[in-house]
């Protein structure tokens, strides 16, 4: 079934504006309703349930910033490479290239190039780097029955990987809609199935590495009645996955406590990175895995490899290393505010996404559309930027002391 102009439209709003870009949504009807509430106005319940706790005041003060980080997300016009290919006597299996869908398509990937590297019967395995795709396809592996070793320059949390946003976005930034192949849009929903299947295995664990929250879009105007404006022609296929996520909702009158006028609620899953990071690394060690700290400077480097079958995940730093000039970087800044419990959602505003995670509170610019910070390779972290970001959200917190 078709779905309103509208549901997409915000749809792809919020992957603009929420950090490794967005999230991906089944959103429903359409229209927004006003509200005014002030920021202590109650969330409505039936009578007979409990009251809905009501949501906690974001602290959106610049001297709570402790860091700024800045992450180059892997773009590749076709789509993520997952190609094959023979140097020297190694076959090598890439798997680089996701944009900003890395954490969220990562098990989905990691099966594809797994069951090619296993093809030919050989179990011992080599994964070049230590990132998302890196440790996820390693765990594959091993899960597979083969013996892996990571050989990487860094690792959790030292990885480019490690400053993601942290929100199922799995088709942000995958491809531009003119380049990827016929076949990709299939080969891309199977990957999406399969990294949603493998993510709730990990709700509920210790740490809360893998949890549910809820996003509030948040608007001064009516929602526009077509599409968003998308210079660069990024390819979207949520419609091949509705099912997997619950619809957004307008919120009537009082349902929320933003000044905003125009609202809708989604929830999607969330990734507490550092959490997640450990938890990972700490699963392949125990399976008997090994990680090996070497820098690789050219593909003839891997002959010093004693395996015979190589995984490359090396994501933007494939551009260099395979001399892959197909991998565009795109910047995203995030600044970290000091951690609150209560800020346990994420909100879209003017074009600056907040998100409340358990290691941070995440403030992110992303522009107007999905090419803000396209092939922008710069890593230095930008203050003025960060609090411009910070001040955007503040505005939504008027009765907060700043």
């Amino acid at each position: 079934m078709n779905k309103p102009v509208i549901a997409l439209t915000e749809r792809r709003a919020f992957l603009r504006t929420a950090a490794a870009a967005g999230g991906l949504s089944a959103l429903g009807l359409a229209g927004c309703a006003t509200t005014q509430a002030s920021p202590a106005a109650p969330v409505l319940a039936k009578p007979g349930f409990r009251p809905v706790p009501p949501l906690g005041a974001l602290l959106a003060k610049p001297d709570r910033i402790m860091g700024i980080t800045v992450c180059l997300r892997p773009f590749r016009a076709a789509g993520p490479r997952l190609d094959t290919e023979k140097v020297g006597d190694k076959l090598v299996v890439h798997n680089y290239g996701h944009g900003g869908s890395g954490w969220s398509l990562s098990w989905g990937s990691a099966n594809v190039v797994v069951k090619k590297a296993l093809s030919g019967g050989e179990k011992d395995v080599a994964i070049i780097g230590c990132g998302a795709l890196g440790l996820t396809a390693a765990i594959t592996a091993q899960r597979a029955g083969a013996r892996v070793t990571i050989y990487a320059k860094e690792r959790m949390p030292e990885v480019r990987s490690a400053r993601a946003t942290g929100v199922w976005s799995p088709d942000s930034r995958i491809a531009l809609a003119s380049a990827a192949s016929p076949d990709f849009p299939a080969l891309w929903e199977e990957m999406c199935r399969a990294s949603f299947r493998t993510y709730q295995s990990y709700l509920g664990l210790p740490g809360s590495p893998i949890e549910w929250t809820d996003r509030y879009i948040l608007r001064d105007n009516p929602p526009p009645t077509s599409p968003a404006t998308d210079p660069m022609g990024f390819a979207h296929y949520e419609s091949r996955v509705h099912d997997l996520l619950p619809r957004s909702e307008t919120l009537p009158p009082q349902a929320h406590p933003f000044p905003a006028p125009y609202a809708r609620r989604l929830s999607l899953p969330m990734f507490n990175v550092q959490a997640f990071g450990r938890l990972l690394m700490s699963e392949f060690l125990l399976a008997g895995g090994r990680i090996e700290t070497v820098e690789f400077n050219a593909p003839a480097d891997l002959a010093r490899l004693k395996e015979k079958v190589v995984i490359n995940c090396t994501g933007y730093g494939a551009r260099a290393l395979w001399k892959d000039e197909t991998v565009v970087p795109v910047r995203g800044q995030i600044a970290w505010l000091i951690p609150q419990a209560e800020v346990n959602y994420g909100l879209v505003y003017k074009g600056v996404s907040m998100l409340g995670r358990r290691d941070g509170i995440v403030i992110q610019k992303n522009g107007a559309d999905e090419s803000w910070g396209y092939n922008d390779a710069n890593e230095t972290p930008d203050r003025a930027e960060a609090e411009a970001a910070l001040a955007t959200i503040a505005s939504l917190y008027p009765q907060v002391p700043v």
